[in-house]
């Protein structure tokens, strides 16, 4: 009995609890656990977490605090507890309290989860009053951050405040014991969100569990259906149909770009992908995110859904939706982001109604309203560790912990990628994927997402940090308010991220390889290797530059960067030389444009660039000369090696002032082509040399802690063989895994360089 135990043994804590702690079950565990002991207090929601009083006898209260930590709910994390003792108050009751709105907000918040077991069990019950229900959730899953306007995590501070619940509903809610204690977002088919779908000029015809039925026949029709899920919207087409995924690619203006797969459950995702166990893990997770795995030569599907590419990328049901409408299919969908190209995903019906209707044969849509887009999460395993390569659903936002408090800081991230973060107190949030920031509607999104963020925490930064290159967007937004200005050179971000990911704090050397980055001396960097340690960031080796004949138009035409190295090698003359696969790929007249620019430097700006030399090798290879996406054709590259063992490497040369020259391998290259060796070979080979480069460059630094950051290191080939030979040679090697080592890594980078620098300074 609560109460038992008084007396001189009697105490009384305050515990502040941080981490992730609302919107996951906390609370009533908390009640559970206070109540099982006997011991007596409250609980609350507060901006900052969760805060705690508990009374009771000594021997007890040790217990509640070591069975917190060991019991706690599947979602929550407890990243801090700090107890404080009280006077005891002879209370001999436990209480779950209304949320505290007072003091800064500081509290992690919980990403959007998948449909659990127990709710997934009800919705195909028929004698559960939530079968079929497309909105079930309880505090193990469903919407979180889609959905919440502000903190704490209350209903009344979410989209779902307009959905009075029914006494069913609302009986289960104020149940402590019950799992749907405090879920927010709660509901059932009488006093909930409802389905409609919409035909293609906007009309309803159908709502509820007919309008999901129609949306299925459609997809068997051959259809493209455009729904509003969890954090967006989605374009759906049958997976298997050849014809519709290609009407699919036309009408969304996306050539080539893979398209992401759902399907029912993991026994369908083996039916054309190989799954290896941690693969099945990561499908299985609460994030339920989008995972590549290598592809099935007799996988049945349409050849378009991923042209070219040996990997897929797959995830299962996350909402009760999904759920309902592949068990009525029985077969796989594409799944990708309800947009146009390098646009933002559409949150809002009639938003879609206008941007979609010249995609979308229908309309599967609903009545919650979305706060905030969020794009389905991209991971892939790499060197038996998850890697996230796009940071949103079930990721974002995520939440480190600091030990020490930081500066008040706005990280706005980088122009391609981009994700923003922000440092408060004793955490960096990192926001979710917002994509590239090229056009209008992307731009618009990224100023609502910083206010949105902002404004969430109530933060009002010291300094609001961003990349040095001056044309990014995100560059021009922040000179554009009044507030002091941290420029972060974009390589230094790459490698800072890491470091704060893996909570390094010595000097290390860090290697940051990607497509291109302004550089402090304002020439493009991207094959870099820089010491880094305490605020400071010194660049201690790169690769040989070479030119980029047309500046930004190199980045789609490989041939081009094949080009500038070629030229970089060998003058004027490389434009005498026939059956050069990159050369050969332009016209007599064009090649006399390209020689003119190079031969007076006009438009063809000098990079060390990494992924460039990736894009020359894979066009002097004949794989690729023109790229309808960033990346495509160090993408083939890699997919060239897949297959191959050789792990020899070529010549090249690295000089006492820490630049390696590339010239001997592509020299090698070259003679190889002309002997018939296999691309296959060769792409291996350059991979294994590619990783070389960095072995010596380590070798000749000497730091013992190497860091591998920024896009090339999506690269599995390359990360892999790297890794393995770094060990071999006895370094302690890190790689970004929960944050992206592309340009979504970029904002927390920032943060960190940008804190150690004011710590300096002040």
């Amino acid at each position: 009995m609560i109460g038992e135990h008084r007396g001189a043994c009697r105490a009384r804590w305050r515990v502040e609890v941080r981490g992730v702690v609302q919107g996951v079950g906390f609370r009533p565990f908390v009640y559970r656990l206070a109540t099982e002991l006997g011991l007596a207090g409250w609980v609350n929601n507060s901006p900052r977490g969760a805060t705690i009083e508990i009374e009771g006898d000594r021997r007890l209260l040790d217990e509640f605090l070591i069975r917190l930590h060991g019991e706690r709910p599947p979602s929550c994390v407890l990243k801090r507890m700090d107890s404080t003792p009280l006077p005891t108050r002879g209370e001999s009751s436990f209480a779950i309290r209304s949320s505290d709105e007072d003091g800064p907000k500081s509290a992690a918040i919980l990403p959007d989860l998948a449909t659990c077991a127990d709710c997934l069990r009800e919705i195909f019950d028929p004698k559960d009053r939530r079968y079929r229900y497309a909105f079930t959730n309880c505090t193990n899953c469903g919407p979180r951050f889609s959905i919440l306007e502000s903190l704490p995590y209350d209903r009344a501070r979410t989209t779902m405040k307009g959905f009075i619940q029914c006494a069913a509903c609302r009986g289960e809610y104020d149940d402590p014991t019950d799992r749907r204690f405090h879920a927010q977002p709660n509901a059932c088919s009488r006093c909930g969100p409802q389905l409609q779908w919409w035909d293609s000029n906007g009309a309803v015809r159908a709502e509820g569990d007919d309008a999901l039925h129609l949306a299925a026949v459609a997809l068997r029709d051959g259809q493209i259906v455009a729904a509003k899920g969890l954090g967006g919207f989605h374009l759906w087409v049958d997976a298997r149909n050849q014809e519709a995924v290609m009407r699919l690619r036309r009408r969304k203006r996306r050539e080539a770009k893979p398209f992401g797969l759902m399907a029912l459950d993991l026994s369908t995702i083996q039916s054309y992908s190989h799954v290896s166990e941690a693969e099945e893990r990561l499908l299985s997770t609460s994030a339920a995110p989008l995972v590549l795995s290598r592809r099935r030569s007799d996988a049945p599907l349409a050849a378009s859904v991923a042209p070219g590419n040996p990997y897929l990328a797959s995830m299962l049901p996350y909402t009760p939706m999904h759920h309902l409408l592949l068990a009525e299919l029985g077969f796989p969908i594409v799944a990708t982001s309800g947009n146009c190209s390098d646009e933002p995903i559409c949150i809002d019906e009639n938003e879609a109604r206008t941007r979609l209707s010249d995609i979308a044969d229908g309309f599967l849509v609903h009545n919650r309203p979305i706060v905030r887009p969020v794009d389905d999460s991209v991971v892939r395993m790499v060197c038996g560790e998850e890697m996230v390569l796009r940071g949103a659903r079930g990721y974002a936002p995520s939440s480190l912990a600091v030990a020490e408090p930081l500066p008040s800081l706005l990280a706005l991230g980088a122009h391609q990628k981009n994700a923003i973060a922000l440092a408060c107190g004793t955490q960096i949030v990192v926001g979710q994927h917002l994509g590239d920031l090229d056009t209008r509607l992307a731009r618009e999104l990224f100023a609502r997402v910083v206010d949105d963020l902002t404004q969430m925490y109530e933060l009002t930064p010291q300094a609001v940090v961003c990349d040095l290159h001056p044309d990014y967007y995100s560059t021009r937004h922040a000179e554009k308010g009044t507030c002091p200005i941290v420029h972060v050179q974009h390589h230094h971000a790459h490698v800072r991220a890491c470091t704060m990911e893996h909570g390094l704090t010595g000097p290390v050397l860090g290697v940051a390889w990607d497509g291109t980055g302004y550089g402090e001396d304002g020439t493009i960097w991207g094959g870099e290797f820089l010491r880094v340690e305490g605020d400071g960031c010194e660049r201690v080796g790169r690769l040989r530059a070479f030119h980029l004949p047309g500046g930004e138009r190199a980045i789609r035409e490989p041939r081009r960067t094949a080009v500038g190295l070629l030229y970089e090698m060998v003058g004027d003359a490389l434009f005498a030389r026939r059956q050069l696969a990159p050369l050969d790929d332009f016209s007599a007249s064009e090649r006399e444009v390209l020689r003119g620019m190079l031969r007076a430097s006009v438009n063809s700006p000098r990079t060390t660039s990494a992924g460039r030399l990736f894009d020359a090798v894979a066009s002097l290879l004949d794989l690729r000369h023109r790229a309808d996406f960033e990346g495509q054709a160090a993408m083939e590259l890699e997919f060239a090696a897949l297959d191959d063992k050789d792990e020899s490497s070529y010549p090249f040369s690295l000089d006492a002032s820490g630049v390696i020259d590339w010239e001997p391998m592509v020299a090698t290259i070259l003679d190889e082509i002309e002997r018939g060796e296999s691309v296959g070979v060769m792409a291996a080979r350059f991979h294994a040399t590619m990783a070389e480069f960095i072995v010596a460059q380590a070798r000749q630094i000497g730091e013992s802690v190497v860091v591998l950051a920024g896009g090339c290191f999506q690269n599995a080939r390359l990360l892999t063989t790297t890794v393995e030979r770094l060990r071999a040679a006895e370094y302690n090697v890190y790689w970004p895994q929960r944050i992206p080592p592309n340009d979504g890594g970029i904002a927390l980078g920032q943060i960190a360089a940008a804190a150690a620098l004011i710590r300096r300074r002040e």
